[in-house]
C-alpha cells in the first residue's frame, strides 16, 4: 500500500474535522469526550469512577445540542455500546451523527446545520 492509498486513522479524521468546524462556525464551541485510548487499569478505574462511560460519542456541540462519533472511511464499525449511546441521547432529543471521515462528517454537519437554520 503506498502512502497515497493509506486510510487516515480516526485520530487524524477528527483532528481534520474539529479544525474545519472551529473555522467554519468560530463562535460555536466543539469539545471532545476522551472516552478512547490506552490507559493503565489504574487510570481506567479512576476515570470510569468519575464518571467516564464507553461508548460516548467523540464530540459534542453543545449549542447544537449534536454528538458526533468519528469513524475512519473504512474498517470503522460502531460497538454495541456506541450503538446504545447513540439510540439513548436521540431518545432524550439530541441529535447523533456517525461521519465515515472527515469529508462525511462534514456534510452531515453542514446539512444539520442548514436545517436547523432553516426550521423555524
Amino acid at each position: 500500500m503506498s502512502v497515497l492509498d493509506r486510510i487516515p486513522t480516526e485520530h487524524e479524521e477528527q483532528r481534520e474535522l474539529v479544525r474545519w468546524f472551529r473555522q467554519t462556525w468560530p463562535g460555536v464551541r466543539i469539545f471532545a469526550i476522551p472516552n478512547g485510548g490506552a490507559r493503565s487499569p489504574a487510570t481506567a478505574g479512576r476515570l470510569k469512577a468519575e464518571g467516564v462511560s464507553s461508548g460516548v460519542p467523540d464530540l459534542f456541540v453543545p449549542a447544537w445540542g449534536l454528538w458526533v462519533e468519528m469513524k475512519r472511511i473504512k474498517g470503522g464499525s460502531l460497538s454495541a455500546e456506541q450503538k446504545d449511546w447513540i439510540l439513548y441521547l436521540e431518545s432524550v432529543g439530541f441529535c447523533c451523527i456517525v461521519g465515515k471521515g472527515a469529508e462525511a462528517a462534514k456534510g452531515q454537519i453542514s446539512a444539520f446545520f442548514n436545517q436547523r437554520k432553516n426550521t423555524p
